[in-house]
């Protein structure tokens, strides 16, 4: 029975082999650089890991060199000027104007005051609670002639 079962085997795996023989000889392929099979061996573990994308999504960091092997030069650039438009905007957006911090400054003392008069209401303390409340009305005031 076993000499069956290796008869039965050894035709389709010849069969097999003939088919790929036939194939490579009909639609021959061209030998992989080595650069080119790095780049493969990486877009396989990156397809294994999920890819680029979905770690950014996941908001995970990528490597800039990363980036730069699977990108073009010019998407490369573009993301690069995107990128130093944001790190120009988020400088500018530090550097406040002295009259919008001392608003902020007086808002804050008004949103503070507002909470100790709500937590001298809650404690049955009205004396203290109206003299926040003055305190915090005053403030607002104050706030909006700044603003």
């Amino acid at each position: 029975m076993s000499e069956w079962y290796d008869s039965q085997r050894k035709p389709r795996s010849n069969f097999r082999k003939l088919l790929q023989e036939c194939l490579d000889k009909v639609n021959p392929r061209r030998k992989l650089t080595k650069d080119e099979s790095t780049k493969l061996a990486k877009l396989a573990k990156l397809a294994k890991l999920g890819g680029i994308v979905k770690k950014l999504r996941r908001g995970e960091n990528v490597q800039n060199r990363q980036v730069q092997t699977w990108l073009s030069e010019g998407e490369y650039m573009q993301i690069d000027s995107a990128w130093q438009e944001q790190l120009e905007l988020r400088k500018e957006l530090k550097d406040k104007p002295d009259e919008l911090k001392r608003y902020e400054a007086k808002l804050s003392k008004a949103i503070m005051m507002r909470n100790c008069a709500d937590a001298y209401h809650r404690q049955g303390k009205k004396v203290a609670a109206s003299s926040a409340d003055s305190k915090c009305e005053s403030l607002c005031e104050d706030a909006l002639e700044i603003l």
